[in-house]
């Protein structure tokens, strides 16, 4: 709950506060399961909110929908009642949904070339040698003037070059059959998990989440991550596309009182799971570095040690709930969780974690000099939104009434690599049938006029035009091997 310029987070026998200007210096909220973390999300979500502070989430099992939905007394009158809050509000929250299907939000799309050869490798589950070739092959296309749009457009490029190899290979080296082959089926596996409905156009524009209401109050973004989350690998990518999205495309901020927007990234272990190092380093630069653009992000998962620890150490405000401890590698990691805190003379963080009920926690948030502070063992206080699900009527409504329905609903299809090279191999094999033709009579020869253009000569061109529209620039890549904007 947003209160005199903070977010009261929880209660014990005194409140505990999360100051926003220390929100961008990331936090992690942890336990098992059923222990409370989607209740403290929610308080935190509300607050950001509140504050003026865009939020995105990914909703996967549905519970936080209900963001949109004003909360009754009735389900949390007892928590209150022991706590000793009064004069609680309880209110709705601006909402904004989206899904990578387009079923239950606005769809959200990017371009394949915006995703980058780096984090499509990891999509796709790439080799070391095929992640070189898929390499190669947005280097030619970029060479070429050819956009890369849709997975059609990646397809395609994918073909093109794997036909043409043996001119490629004194500049770029051996391009296999048998990765061009593997890349193929990476592809088709890809699309039959719907990954062609996240590549294409209109691409979403990361500055569209980074909005407030008339009143001031940040939107909540809400990916409904029902269906996603059944492809873990595609789950993971889009994150990870997401916080390279926002390192290239915002400037530089320095200290603010208040994040720009605030991410919560839910099962956070699969972004670090079966990770080539290289990539691994990466996200790690990308969250050791995003805070002074002004995004603060939250890591929710089971367990701390599911995250590495060069990441760990760069998350500052901390809440963990309970973790049960059975067997000698459990308890090891619990008393891992409980060396991270500050510790508190008045109880033993490692028994405590132990013994928590649910919707306890223990917290300790950085105080305004940025120091730790000594872990407090509270209660966290309940959402002032609505607790449990949210039917379709009512997101309906909601998605319907959104100002962005106009820009994202309806995809595009414009000129790519795709058509561009579908009409060249066509006019490949027009010329080929010719000259298998018998020789024919020349023509009485004609005053010289000018010359026609060619087919494939008129698609270059138009090729050029579209990406000198879409980049105004050569293609450079970020980090993460993302499309680079400049800030």
């Amino acid at each position: 709950m947003y209160i005199n310029n903070v977010i009261w987070l929880a209660q014990n026998e005194k409140p505990v506060f999360l100051l926003p200007g220390m929100a961008n210096r990331h936090g992690l909220i942890a336990g098992a399961t059923g222990t409370g973390k989607t209740v403290t999300l929610k308080v935190l979500a509300e607050g950001f909110s509140d504050m003026g502070v865009p939020v995105f989430l990914a909703d996967i099992k549905g519970d936080l929908a209900s963001l949109a939905l004003k909360g009754n007394g009735d389900s949390v009158k007892e928590r209150l009642d022991m706590l000793g809050i009064k004069d609680f509000e309880f209110k709705s929250f601006p909402v904004r949904f989206w899904d990578l299907f387009g079923e239950y939000g606005h769809p959200v799309r990017a371009t394949v070339s915006e995703m980058g050869p780096l984090l499509l490798s990891r999509l796709l589950g790439l080799n070391e040698t095929q992640t070189g070739i898929l390499n190669i092959v947005f280097r030619i296309a970029d060479e070429q003037g050819l956009l890369l749009l849709d997975l059609k457009d990646l397809k395609e490029m994918v073909r093109y070059v794997g036909e043409n190899a043996s001119s490629f290979k004194l500049e770029y080296g051996h391009i296999s059959p048998q990765s061009i082959g593997a890349i193929m089926r990476s592809l088709v596996a890809l699309e039959d998990q719907g990954g062609d409905k996240f590549f294409g156009e209109p691409a979403l524009d990361i500055n569209d989440w980074i909005q407030t209401t008339p009143d001031g109050k940040g939107y909540i973004n809400i990916l409904h991550s029902a269906r996603l989350f059944n492809s873990p690998l595609l789950y993971s990518t889009f994150l990870l596309w997401m916080l390279s999205e926002l390192f290239e495309t915002l400037p530089e901020a320095g200290d603010l009182d208040r994040p720009k927007i605030v991410f919560f990234f839910d099962e956070a272990h699969l972004l670090f799971e079966d990770i080539p190092k290289v990539l691994q380093q990466k996200i790690e630069q990308v969250v050791r570095l995003i805070r002074s653009t002004g995004v603060g992000i939250f890591f929710i998962t089971q367990n701390p040690s599911d995250l590495p620890e060069d990441v760990l150490g760069q998350l500052g405000n901390r809440i963990q709930h309970a973790l049960r401890g059975y067997t000698p590698s459990e308890k090891k990691k619990i008393r891992a969780a409980a060396e991270a805190f500050r510790p508190n003379p008045e109880f033993n963080a490692e028994e405590a974690i132990s013994s928590l009920a649910t919707g306890e926690a223990l917290i300790s948030c950085l105080d305004a000099e940025g120091r730790p502070s000594v872990v407090e063992k509270a209660w966290i206080l309940p959402p002032q939104s609505s607790l449990g699900t949210l039917d379709d009527l009512t997101r309906a409504g909601i998605i319907n009434k959104s100002s962005l329905g106009g820009k994202y609903d309806t995809a595009i299809d414009r000129e790519s690599a795709y058509e561009v090279l579908k009409r060249k191999a066509l006019h490949d094999q027009e010329r080929a049938l010719k000259e298998q033709q018998p020789a024919q009579k020349k023509k009485e020869t004609k005053s010289p006029g000018r010359p026609k253009t060619s087919l494939i000569e008129k698609a270059a061109s138009s090729a050029v035009t579209a990406i000198g529209r879409e980049l105004g620039r050569s293609i450079i890549r970020g980090i993460l091997g993302s499309l680079k904007n400049s800030r």
